[in-house]
């Protein structure tokens, strides 16, 4: 229950709004005719006992009184966003952002024109889900103004208001209508009234930037429940819009399967790669969409060559492939082939492989140029050669150590130069 004010009976850990820097920049704010309260996820959160990455702070007091406030107490202030009313605030070395309440006169994508005020029934109107507009002040107590709490208790996600109108604010709401139903929901179905305004809008995905759209890409495809939300995305015609590309349903589903069969932690490049890859040119597809990083593409463009030629079962040929490849490209690789496999995700030939990396650490190549040098050969391209021929042969000898194997090695090479 919530009085006219927002107030609700429910209340969060005292302890934990009273530990660390927190309760510092709370006192400075909250007080002398402001008020501060925690706002967002960090209270979303904190009632889902889930652990908490950063930690949002409202105030009625304008942002030039934020900075008199915190730099006067020692804070370090910067103005990540002053115009729109946000500084973020260094304590200790913990960064918070403060922001001022705020309502937004006029929105245009992205960005909006905004008047700061007072009132915290206003300021939580105007964000994006019920379960992120909850705030709480420093005894605890939780304020509730759009029916955050019971969408949170039921695990659904819903837009505050209308949701055309929030979506025509900024499309990215779209991604993050999904994002967040596939971190926080526990249904299969997105709410149905925010899936029909996602479908409505599905146009001014096209006007956000490639940037903006991978970082919600990149954190959806890890979420707990990324499998059902890519379905239904898939089904609403949305994962083709925003990929450029069939979305292997299945594949997706297996990785995150044998990533946990294996004990390794979602991985975003990873999972990204059994989502939309085939062949070679799905990753510069997906590198340009969504303006990966250069090691997000490199990634990607490793995983796609010759997966299918992957298999279990000969641990010498697995051995080369994570010499040639390092540990990080052989694992994406060898997942990949195996989410496309029809084997389980506890297959054990396939476990075999997968853990490989664990078991056996690649050595070096042993010989250098001056082993050939010795036994006569010139520098040029045939020392280059050589070499190759060398390293290739003793991959295929099973990575011999001792000495008599590899003078043997280097002898027939220039026997053959």
């Amino acid at each position: 229950m919530t009085d006219d004010t927002g107030r609700t009976a429910r209340k969060l850990d005292k302890a934990w709004l009273s530990a660390g820097a927190l309760p510092r920049l709370i006192a400075v704010l909250d007080r002398d005719g402001e008020q501060a309260r925690v706002v967002g996820g960090a209270v979303r959160n904190a009632l889902l006992d889930i652990p908490i990455s950063e930690i949002d702070v409202a105030t009625t007091a304008p942002p030039e009184e934020v900075v008199r406030r915190v730099q006067a107490a020692g804070f370090k202030a910067v103005p990540t966003g002053i115009k729109h009313g946000t500084i973020t605030v260094v304590v200790n070395g913990h960064p918070f952002e403060v922001t001022t309440l705020r309502e937004d006169v006029e929105t245009y994508g992205r960005h909006a024109k905004v008047a700061f005020g007072r009132d915290w029934r206003t300021d939580a109107e105007r964000r994006d889900f019920t379960m992120n507009a909850l705030s709480a002040s420093a005894d605890g107590t939780i304020y509730d103004y759009v029916g955050g709490l019971a969408d949170l208790a039921e695990r659904r996600v819903r837009f505050i208001g209308d949701p055309q109108k929030r979506i025509a604010e900024d499309y990215l709401r779209i991604l993050r209508f999904f994002r967040f139903h596939a971190a926080y929901g526990t249904s299969e179905h997105p709410y149905a009234e925010g899936l029909a305004a996602c479908i409505a809008g599905r146009d001014g995905l096209d006007q956000l930037s490639r940037e903006r759209v991978r970082m919600e890409v990149m954190k959806l495809v890890v979420a707990p429940h990324a499998v059902p939300t890519l379905i239904a995305m898939a089904d609403a015609g949305l994962l083709l819009r925003v990929i450029g590309g069939v979305g292997y349903l299945g594949a997706f589903e297996m990785m995150a399967k044998v990533e946990d069969a294996i004990g390794l932690a979602p991985d975003p490049a990873r999972r990204l790669g059994a989502l939309a890859l085939a062949v070679i040119e799905d990753a510069e597809r997906l590198w340009q969409r969504l303006r990966l990083t250069n090691h997000e593409r490199e990634r990607l463009a490793s995983m796609a060559e010759d997966w299918w030629r992957v298999r279990p079962g000969n641990e010498q040929a697995a051995r080369a492939l994570l010499y040639r490849l390092g540990p990080e490209k052989f694992t994406d690789r060898v997942l990949l082939a195996w989410a496309h496999a029809s084997a389980g995700a506890q297959d054990r030939d396939w476990h075999a492989m997968a853990s490989l990396p664990q078991r056996w650490s690649a050595p070096a190549f042993p010989l250098r140029a001056a082993d050939f040098l010795a036994r006569g050969l010139e520098k040029g391209p045939a020392l280059g050669a050589a070499m190759a021929a060398a390293e290739a042969a003793w991959i295929e000898a099973g990575f011999p150590a001792d000495d008599a194997a590899m003078a043997a090695i280097a002898d027939a090479i220039i026997q053959n130069v």
